[in-house]
């Protein structure tokens, strides 16, 4: 168990406060009252309620707890809502704060080093496995979009010119979706070059991949071009 003490100007403001600071529910913790509010007179001897929460250190109050502390000492304090799913074992955690764009950093790099370090502190003492994912300010959704928008103009652009094209080198992730957004248009072929960090992926006619080249999986025969974001099979290039 680890506890925390904080204030308010009532019990409930105070616990209030206290759930706030480790993103957790009141059916998270345990309250213990350590000192009454005080109205005093005219403002003067007026004085705040003390509370102290007790609550386990499950992983997804670890992660809140390695995580605010980061951002803390990074500069950019942020509140942190956690939303925890037992059966799938995943954890998303959401921060909101002032000058979130420092967190996310460019194309996502910080934020993806800052979600990277919270899965190992997470997973440090599990037997399986959690999968943790840090977000703010929706900016997870915003770049698959962006990511599945220049994928569609890539390939149009390959087909075009019937020739191959390299987008800029990506993280892991970012390269699955250009893969899978592409697996069933038709008339070009996805695969990655390089070493990290600096992989990327080649946006080519079919056809034109180079031997031993990892390309997406095969696409379905029949399959049509799509420029939605409809549910497609997982793509095997990375």
């Amino acid at each position: 168990m680890k506890y925390l003490e904080a204030k308010g100007d009532s019990i409930d403001a105070a616990v209030e406060s206290a759930l706030l600071q480790l993103g957790l529910s009141r059916d998270d913790v345990s309250v213990e009252v350590i000192k009454q509010p005080k109205s005093g007179f005219l403002g003067f001897g007026k004085e705040p309620a003390v509370v102290r929460v007790s609550y386990e250190v499950t992983p997804t109050a670890r992660a809140v707890d390695f995580l605010k502390g980061l951002l803390i000492r990074f500069g950019t304090p942020a509140d942190i809502h956690a939303e925890e799913n037992v059966e799938a074992r995943t954890i998303a955690l959401t921060l909101t704060g002032d000058n979130m764009n420092a967190v996310i950093g460019h194309h996502g790099d910080t934020l993806d080093a800052i979600q990277y370090l919270v899965n190992i502190v997470t997973n440090r003492k599990e037997d399986e496995r959690w999968r943790v994912t840090v977000d703010t300010e929706n900016y997870r959704a915003k770049r698959e979009d962006t990511l599945a928008g220049l994928a569609h103009k890539t390939a149009q652009k390959a087909l075009k010119y019937r020739k191959p094209v390299a987008l800029e080198p990506m993280n892991p992730h970012e390269r699955r979706t250009i893969h899978a957004t592409l697996q069933e248009v038709e008339g070009v072929t996805t695969y990655s070059v390089g070493t990290e960090p600096n992989r990327k992926v080649i946006v080519a006619p079919e056809g034109m991949a180079p031997a031993g080249a990892q390309q997406s999986a095969p696409k379905k025969s029949g399959g049509s071009r799509r420029r939605g974001r409809g549910k497609k099979p997982a793509a095997k290039a990375e």
